[in-house]
């Protein structure tokens, strides 16, 4: 029986911000954070499948791919890492890559590897806040310079980087060329719409993403079984007795608590295990002023775009 105010853990990299502001008020004294981790209060509690993360990136971020479960086991590894992003803010001339522009063998792919040209090889898009972009297992990608993104992501560190742009760091040639799906990205799902509050912007055998929006002073109950993350983006609620502002998340687990919305709303994301959607994760207190039929008008105004955008890019 677990509802609690997520704590942060930040990452130091070189491609990193000294400000992040105003998705995170966590202090980087002047020093580069590239992420911030959101864990279970208690250091002692066991790993939870999900992690939840901001990225702030001043650079691009190395081209790589995730393995799938089957492959990072048969390497000794827990499990694989799809994940997904949610672009909370984007510079004009911000990109992320996903997929490649066209198949590619693998002798074809080592050798845009090793002379660079991978970085024309993948399928680059506009990056505009509210966008929402799946990353499966296998998928070729990467995140450009000028975002702001929170990511929800299986638990697991496994990264094979293909190409960093000269910097110093170790490339997993080998692995990513065999976990990699070498051509262009699944076609992303279309969200489903559980009412004008709550959209489920992925649904995947590991994690279930939502986009919520509740109207300013409106009460709702969350009640989840199984492990969940609720991440501020803008407003505030007082959840149980745990109040979270933009940039904090609380973790659920097996728990039920009323969510009382701030004066200014509450924008939010929630992640959850999948495979199964869950309605009910979320309900409207209809004993209360809001009512949930009038939040079409601020939905409306929220940017989700699904990448890939192209049609070339959904072959």
């Amino acid at each position: 029986m677990t509802i609690e105010l997520a704590s942060v853990q930040i990452k130091q990299k070189p491609w990193g911000s000294t400000n992040l502001l105003p998705w995170n008020g966590t202090s980087t004294d002047g020093k580069p954070v590239g992420e911030v981790w959101f864990q279970r209060a208690d250091a002692t509690a066991p790993d939870t499948a999900l992690l939840l993360k901001l990225l702030f990136t001043t650079e691009p971020l190395s081209i790589q791919v995730h393995p799938d479960d089957a492959f990072a086991r048969s390497i000794g590894l827990a499990n694989g890492k799809t994940e997904a992003w949610y672009i909370l803010s984007a510079e004009p001339d911000a990109q992320v890559a996903l997929g490649l522009k066209h198949t590619l063998s693998s002798p074809a792919l080592r050798s845009a590897i090793a002379d660079g040209s991978i970085v024309d090889n993948v399928q680059w898009h506009p990056a505009r806040a509210g966008d929402v972009v799946f990353v499966p297992a296998g998928t070729i990608h990467a995140i450009g310079a000028g975002i702001v993104l929170a990511e929800v992501q299986q638990r697991s560190d496994a990264t094979f980087r293909l190409f960093d742009y000269g910097r110093q760091r170790e490339l997993h040639i080998d692995n990513a060329v065999v976990a990699a799906i070498a051509g262009p990205a699944a076609r992303q799902s279309s969200p489903m719409q559980f009412d004008e509050a709550r959209k489920a912007v992925v649904i995947d055998a590991h994690f279930i993403l939502e986009q919520v929006e509740f109207l300013p002073g409106s009460i709702w109950t969350i009640e989840v079984e199984k492990e969940a993350w609720l991440l501020a983006i803008a407003g505030s609620a007082r959840i149980g007795s745990v109040k979270i502002a933009p940039g904090e998340a609380i973790f659920a687990e097996g728990d039920r608590a009323d969510i009382q919305v701030g004066d200014l709303g509450l924008k939010a994301l929630l992640a959850y295990v999948g495979p199964h959607v869950n309605p009910g994760a979320l309900k409207l207190r209809h004993d209360n002023v809001g009512h949930h039929s009038s939040l079409a008008p601020s939905i409306s105004a929220v940017s989700e775009t699904l990448l890939p955008k192209t049609p070339e890019a959904q072959t």
